[in-house]
């Protein structure tokens, strides 16, 4: 998202108050009628689906800022996924009618929203295609390396943190946690994971691009 775009629909959520909310409350449900757009100040949220069997399949993920869910504003239909704060987080909820008498004033903000929102769809197709076609080591590589490029930290010694654990990183690749430990622990051997808590390391981020 441009910054001129960024400024403007911060200064437009600005009339309404900011709302701080616990790690793991979730906004929206699926099927939901949503009459209320959300800009995500500070935090972390995850989209994700609950599979047949119950598993939980993440869609993305999305840090500030970020406006949501766009449906709602551009066609109204009801919401397909869960809207989930990974962390507390802080937003502000505008009413929709108010947002799109907003963007019709501002065609140059709708035409630059759209371009970041088919940015973000060309990531998910091309996981979507990684995932249907890689065995699970791939899988798992393709995650963490998506992980790092998104929202990963950089150290000072080259490495990248990234605030995800064993469970979250099989949600967002489509494998069980126990397939996660299996492989995880191979590319610790090879010195390009470390594994921690609630967080992982990556030791060599290019070492890892080329091995995928």
């Amino acid at each position: 998202m441009k910054p001129a775009t960024h400024h403007a629909i911060s200064v437009f959520f600005e009339q309404y108050p900011e709302r701080r909310y616990k790690k793991g409350h979730i906004l929206i449900t699926p099927g939901e009628t949503v009459e209320s757009a959300y800009l995500l100040i500070k935090g972390k949220i995850k989209v994700y689906d609950v599979s047949y069997r119950g598993e939980e399949i993440i869609i993305t993920n999305r840090i500030p800022p970020a406006m949501f869910p766009v449906s709602v504003v551009v066609n109204s239909a009801p919401t397909r996924y869960i809207y989930e704060a990974t962390t507390d987080i802080i937003i502000r909820q505008a009413p929709t009618a108010d947002l799109r008498q907003f963007l019709d004033s501002n065609p140059g903000v709708v035409l630059d929203l759209l371009s970041h929102m088919y940015t973000i769809l060309d990531s998910v197709l091309e996981r979507m295609v990684h995932y249907i076609t890689s065995n699970a080591k791939s899988r798992l590589i393709y995650a963490i390396i998506s992980e790092c490029r998104e929202f990963g930290t950089p150290q000072e010694d080259g490495s990248y943190r990234i605030d995800v654990n064993e469970t979250e990183l099989g949600s967002r690749a489509g494998l069980s946690r126990e397939t996660v430990s299996r492989e995880a622990r191979s590319l610790k051997r090879l010195k390009l994971l470390e594994i921690h808590h609630n967080y992982l390391v990556v030791r060599n981020l290019p070492q890892l691009e080329e091995s995928l």
